[in-house]
């Protein structure tokens, strides 16, 4: 059923993101909600109980939570797994319950939880069930009751939020839940998974699915003169063995105290007498033989971080960027060579584009995740990093709204007291709360109200090309057009970007009192086009004095901090 949930979402998923409202490819719902899913499958082994399965599916999803949307999606099913965590099998009455617990703890994992989203129609569709209980003959009546008031639900959601309305669609990420319920029907009641039906309009979900080999890496990246700093990242699920020749006195603590001496980036999970492990090594052997005395490899995945590296930065030695420069995997790619010296305070910052990734490092960031506006951050990622970095109090830059629920997920998974989150909603806010901290003071409590202080002291403006047509509050783009974007609001549009940016500064409020701006240059920005912009700035805003940056980021050609 998950599986199938899955397929029909994908075969969906473009329809998804298309619901998105605002005309900025910021991390699709559809495609965050997948990935999700995705993480959650991944960690999931087939098996006849089904609290088991549900266990390892929440665990993924929690892990492998991308924006808000997945995150959402994520605690749905933690609800579901913890109304039947003691179930092997579940009975109609029993299904409907965990779909209460469902949307009950989505609800609870959101602070301020918006009506007409994917948390009503979650909410609506198996209330409509309970006052229906009498019909749920079986699960498959169950799915079809829900699935139908899930649709009532969800055309309803125009209605309860206003921007959904004058853009004429319905939210995306309700529109993915019903797409994974349904998947599940489909499932449940003998059909087909889409991948496996043979007509033409399955191609896409066939491709979707297929096993074609990944595409190998640049193995000229790494020689016989590269120097190996980075390390293996090795990956596999244990199963523990109770037959002859295994040891029976298996201890998750004594495996991660053996794992902390050759390596880093832990992740440990046991699921009965399943273990799944995650660790930056460069010492892969001793490893696999303390393991194997326990049990057998299910999976075994080890990838050389040292050839990544090489080839993301175009070097076939390591000396082209410092180790823990920028993620090039899904995951922080910190060095493998040996944990930082411990801090008082350590800085996670959440970046896209190694231009920003080398400022926040300059600054004093610890640990550069690469992500933001085009790829969501994971909840795993963001784990990992918590545990990655050695300080009495950790401080967590997301810069971006849809990072801030993963990041309170990793926080919460990570069971540490000592990491706050400074609700960074844009990359200049980091900037400058960065700019902002007394980096050589022992004082933690005054670096964090510093830095508190350069996050509400910036105004940022984004500019980049619309990916749709759009209208709403008497502002208008058409797709291709340059836009320049505040706070999620359309400012201007223009054929030309140079106009964008600087008729967008209009709009920011006492804009002729301001003195700093930071304009970071994105991936696909034309350079010579900053003695353009700054000869408009001195003329339109001559208090302002500009410093240009190359950020290298991908949405977005210019990306101003203001204050």
């Amino acid at each position: 059923m998950i599986r199938s949930g899955l397929s029909e979402l994908k075969r969906n998923e473009q329809r998804i993101n298309s619901l998105n409202v605002f005309p900025v490819a910021d991390g699709d719902t559809g495609t965050n909600m997948r990935m999700t899913l995705e993480g959650g499958i991944r960690c999931a082994v087939t098996c006849d109980a089904l609290n088991e399965y549900l266990k390892a599916l929440s665990g993924g999803m929690l892990l492998g939570a991308r924006g808000n949307s997945g995150v959402i999606l994520s605690q749905i099913f933690k609800g579901i797994y913890l109304e039947l965590s003691r179930s092997e099998t579940a009975s109609p009455v029993m299904l409907r319950n965990a779909f209460i617990r469902g949307y009950k703890v989505a609800y609870e994992s959101v602070i301020n939880p918006v009506e007409g989203t994917i948390l009503t129609v979650a909410r609506e569709g198996i209330e409509f069930v309970i006052r229906e209980q009498k019909r749920l003959r079986d699960a498959e009546t169950l799915l079809t009751v829900y699935l139908a008031a899930m649709e009532i639900s969800l055309g309803n959601t125009p209605n309860l939020l206003p921007i959904l309305a004058e853009m004429n669609v319905v939210d995306s990420g309700a529109q993915g839940y019903i797409a994974i319920v349904s998947g599940m029907l489909r499932a449940l009641s003998g059909e087909a998974l889409p991948e496996m039906q043979a007509d033409a309009s399955s191609v896409d979900a066939y491709v979707a699915h297929s096993d074609a080999a990944p595409a190998m890496p640049d193995f000229s990246k790494f020689t016989e003169n590269s120097v190996f700093n980075e390390g293996y990242c090795m990956e596999f699920i244990l199963q523990l063995m109770r037959t002859d020749g295994y040891s029976n006195a298996f201890d998750q603590s004594r495996l991660l105290s053996m794992l902390e001496m050759y390596g880093d980036s832990l992740v440990v999970v046991r699921d009965g007498m399943r273990v799944k492990v995650h660790v930056h090594t460069k010492k892969p052997a001793p490893i696999i033989e303390y393991v194997q005395q326990f049990g057998e490899f299910l999976t075994f995945k080890l990838e050389n971080m040292q050839l990544q590296h090489n080839e993301f930065t175009g070097s076939s030695k390591a000396d082209a960027a410092p180790a823990a420069a920028i993620s090039t995997t899904p995951s922080p790619s910190p060095s493998a060579s040996g944990a930082a010296a411990h801090k008082p305070l350590g800085i996670v910052a959440v970046v896209n584009g190694e231009g920003c990734a080398r400022i926040f490092r300059s600054l004093g960031c610890e640990l550069v995740i690469d992500g933001g506006a085009t790829m969501n951050t994971s909840s795993e990622e963001f784990l990992e990093a918590i545990k990655r970095i050695g300080a009495d109090r950790i401080v967590i830059l997301p810069n971006g709204p849809n990072m801030m629920l993963a990041a309170q997920q990793a926080v919460e998974l990570s069971g540490k007291k000592n990491v706050e989150i400074l609700p960074t909603m844009t990359v200049p806010q980091g900037y400058f709360a960065l700019a902002m901290d007394v980096s050589d003071s022992d004082d933690v409590e005054m670096r964090i109200r510093q830095m508190r202080l350069g996050m509400d002291s910036v105004e940022t403006l984004l500019v980049t090309r619309a990916a749709k047509d759009y209208s709403h509050n008497g502002k208008s783009c058409r797709e291709n057009e340059y836009i320049a974007v505040s706070n999620d609001e359309l400012l201007c549009t223009s054929s030309d970007p140079v106009d964008a940016l600087v008729e967008g500064m209009q709009h920011i409020e006492d804009i002729h009192d301001k003195e700093t701006c930071i304009l970071l240059r994105g991936a696909n920005a034309d350079a010579s086009l900053e003695t353009v912009i700054s000869e408009r700035i001195a003329g339109e805003y001559p208090m302002l004095e500009v410093t240009f940056e190359y950020g290298g980021q991908a949405l977005y050609d210019w990306i101003a901090g203001i204050c």
